[in-house]
């Protein structure tokens, strides 16, 4: 279909790639739960930002510079569990009825969700190593076939990115009622960022 090698499994694939947990998750649910609904799409939109970025990075060529020069790899890993590290501190060392660690402007939660896409392994392999994979070479459209691509990928991104936010929002306002299980599931999601955090720098 318009250049792609098995549409189907394309979208399988990326599906799949939404659902395991993983940082971009986690801020997603993040943010929903401390800036409520506006904060949730704010970073829903980021995270649709940040797929984008990367996908026509890698259309541009600059995934065959990171697998010519792992360092470069490397480095992105680092810098991207420095970043989620730094943010799961500031959450664990907050006082329960602080204002929120992580700045609670929409377009902060935008940002930095953004950022952590980008600084995600899983997503840069994704669209480095995986996503060739459907393109077919005697087929393809050239930008007819990375748009349709990248259509298809904002349109599952924004479905699921608005299932999380609902279901996130929906808990979190029957948690926010108890401060003392707030504040454990703030210290809770602290160390949690901080794991993702070393996992995405050593891995």
């Amino acid at each position: 279909m318009l250049g792609i090698t098995n549409y189907g499994a394309f979208i399988l694939a990326y599906v799949l790639l939404l659902i395991i947990p993983g940082p971009g998750n986690f801020a997603l649910m993040t943010s929903t739960t401390k800036g409520g609904i506006k904060g949730g799409l704010a970073a829903s939109l980021g995270a649709m930002v940040g797929d984008q970025v990367l996908m026509w990075l890698a259309v541009a060529g600059v995934a065959s510079l990171l697998q010519a020069y792992p360092a470069a790899f490397h480095a992105v890993q680092w810098l991207g569990g420095a970043y989620l590290a730094w943010m799961g501190l500031k959450i664990m060392l907050a006082k329960p009825g602080d204002g929120s660690p992580v700045n609670i402007k929409p377009h902060h939660y935008l940002l930095q969700t953004m950022l952590i896409i980008l600084f995600n392994p899983k997503a840069i392999l994704f669209y480095m190593a995986f996503l060739p994979l459907f393109i077919d070479p005697v087929q393809h459209l050239g930008l007819i076939t990375f748009g349709f691509m990248s259509l298809t990928i904002v349109l599952l991104n924004a479905l699921y990115c608005m299932i999380v936010v609902l279901l996130t929002y929906y808990f979190a306002e029957r948690l926010r009622a108890n401060k003392r299980v707030s504040g454990v599931l703030q210290k809770l999601a602290g160390m949690v960022l901080i794991g993702f955090g070393i996992k995405v720098a050593v891995n």
